[in-house]
C-alpha cells in the first residue's frame, strides 16, 4: 500500500480564509495598556446571555478589560444589522459572540 503525505485543508465557512490583509489588519490594532475593549455579541438565543456573562467573566480573570461593550440581535435567524457590527467594530478591539439553548 502506497501511502503518502498530504495535506488538509478545514475551511469554516462562517470564519474569514487567512490571508495577508487579515492578518496586517489584526497586527495593526493596538491594545491600550489598561486592557482589552471587549465586545460581546448576544445572537439571542435562549441562554446564550448567561454563557457570554460567563466567557466575559472568565476573560476578565485572566486578562485586564478597558471596558466591555455588550450588543444583541434582534431576531436569532437574521444576521446582526450592520450598525451594530460597526459600533463593536469601534468599541472593541476582540469580539465575542456565542450560541445557546
Amino acid at each position: 500500500m502506497n501511502q503518502t503525505n498530504q495535506t488538509i485543508r478545514l475551511v469554516i465557512p462562517a470564519a474569514p480564509s487567512p490571508s495577508q490583509s487579515l492578518d496586517a489588519k489584526v497586527a495593526a490594532r493596538q491594545v491600550s495598556a489598561k486592557g482589552i475593549r471587549l465586545g460581546v455579541l448576544d445572537n439571542s438565543k435562549g441562554n446564550a446571555d448567561h454563557l457570554l456573562k460567563m466567557i466575559v467573566e472568565g476573560v476578565r480573570a485572566q486578562v485586564p478589560l478597558a471596558s466591555v461593550a455588550f450588543a444583541r440581535k434582534p431576531y436569532v435567524s437574521m444576521a446582526a444589522p450592520p450598525e451594530t457590527l460597526d459600533q463593536l467594530a469601534r468599541d472593541a478591539d476582540v469580539v465575542i459572540s456565542a450560541m445557546a439553548d
